[in-house]
């Protein structure tokens, strides 16, 4: 449990190494940064790479590229040669270049007029920027021209070696609960201790001063992380997000079952590992209790459960689902309704029942071909239609 022993990773921070030396090579090798540098130079301003691309890379694999400047980020943006999206109300914007996706924000301050709420932004200089910024580990930057030279007022490199989480000031999660849930994600992703005047900050951030789409926004990062159950954990025993109970282990089967095929194909993983958090399995349990003998009885049970449903009774031990997802959901009939109109049938329920027997025939193997097929479902039709056939 966080906080409650020596134990307690939160509480032993333990030392990596951070190389500063191969940070500009990284940085330097990163797609889009030649780009970056370019267009720089092209707009005449001064700019900086920050934040995770900076920080993964001083511990050996940066990340996607972040660029802030304090001259006209918009000139900077559109310099970067691809589909520029501005967000004027943040000073920032999102550029989509044949390297990637490459966020680029004007330096800036920031007011908040309550807590939780959205921020007020004006431009100003790097070190306001920097003070503005959830945690140290995320300050940390190199300039454009010369990535090779760490940019680190606020000691985050330092707090990288430690392996330490620390805010920046008091009220940071005062303004922008939020920072709490992403505390989760970087502690558990980077094996980092939070600092225990922080950790007291975070346990007291008052989440429902918060939207419900930041929020849920939030939580769908963390269920797109590789291992989202620590995090899940955390947050849980932080008292943030309640885990119902066996929610934890839920979320660990399902990270391993959305890793393997056929299930990446099925379903979008944050989707289910959002609803195992929450304990949300709607018919998934009662699925899972299912045992169908045959694949048309298969096919009848799962019919009609969502996609997430299904993954989660697939975790709860419905095994017999892979079979489902993997082909026997895709099997269809050669044959239509038109077909038994045009045979003579009457348009009505029992065209229906004619076709789904001639599927169910044709899941279990006994109607091989088009002709099987209209044998079987014209016969069913006749049958549901004459009151008196099964007398």
């Amino acid at each position: 449990m966080v906080g409650k022993g020596p134990s307690d990773p939160c509480q032993m921070p333990t030392e990596r190494e951070t190389d500063r030396a191969g940070l500009g090579a990284r940085i330097t090798a990163l797609d889009g940064f030649p780009r970056v540098r370019r267009a720089a130079e092209q707009a005449g301003v001064e700019a900086r790479v920050i934040g995770g691309a900076v920080r993964d890379g001083l511990l050996g694999s940066p990340g996607p590229l972040d660029v802030v400047t304090d001259g006209d980020h918009l000139a900077l943006a559109t310099a970067l040669g691809g589909d520029v999206r501005p967000h004027e109300r943040f000073l920032t914007a999102t550029v989509q270049t044949p390297d990637g996706a490459i966020d680029v924000v004007r330096a800036r301050t920031e007011s908040y007029p309550r807590p939780g709420a959205l921020p007020e932004v004006s431009p100003a200089g790097y070190a306001e920027d920097l003070a503005r910024r959830d945690f140290t580990v995320n300050t940390i930057a190199v300039s454009v021209r010369d990535p090779g030279t760490l940019i680190d007022p606020l000691g985050g490199e330092e707090d990288l070696r430690r392996g330490l989480l620390r805010s920046l000031h008091e009220r940071s999660f005062v303004d922008d609960p939020t920072r709490a849930l992403r505390g989760a994600r970087y502690a558990t992703r980077l094996g980092l201790s939070v600092e225990q005047r922080t950790l007291e900050q975070l346990r007291a951030a008052a989440l429902e001063t918060v939207s419900a789409d930041r929020i849920e926004s939030e939580l769908r990062r963390i269920a797109a992380e590789a291992a989202p159950r620590p995090a899940f954990e955390l947050l849980d025993q932080w008292g943030l997000i309640a885990l119902p109970p066996g929610a934890a282990d839920l979320v660990a089967a399902a990270t391993e079952l959305l890793a393997e095929e056929p299930w990446p194909r099925v379903v979008a993983r944050e989707e289910v590992i959002l609803a195992a958090a929450r304990g949300k399995l709607g018919a998934a349990a009662q699925l899972a209790e299912a045992v169908p003998r045959s694949a048309s009885e298969i096919v009848e049970a799962a019919r009609g459960c969502s996609a997430v449903e299904l993954a989660l009774a697939r975790v709860l031990g419905a095994a017999w689902l892979d079979r489902y997802v993997d082909g026997l959901r895709d099997v269809r009939l050669a044959i239509s309704g038109d077909d038994l109109l045009a045979a003579g049938l009457p348009e009505g329920p029992a065209i229906g029942r004619g076709l789904a027997a001639a599927l169910r025939a044709k899941l279990d193997g006994q109607a091989p071909t088009r002709e099987e097929e209209m044998r079987i479902a014209t016969a069913a039709a006749a049958a549901a239609g004459d009151p008196d056939a099964s007398h």
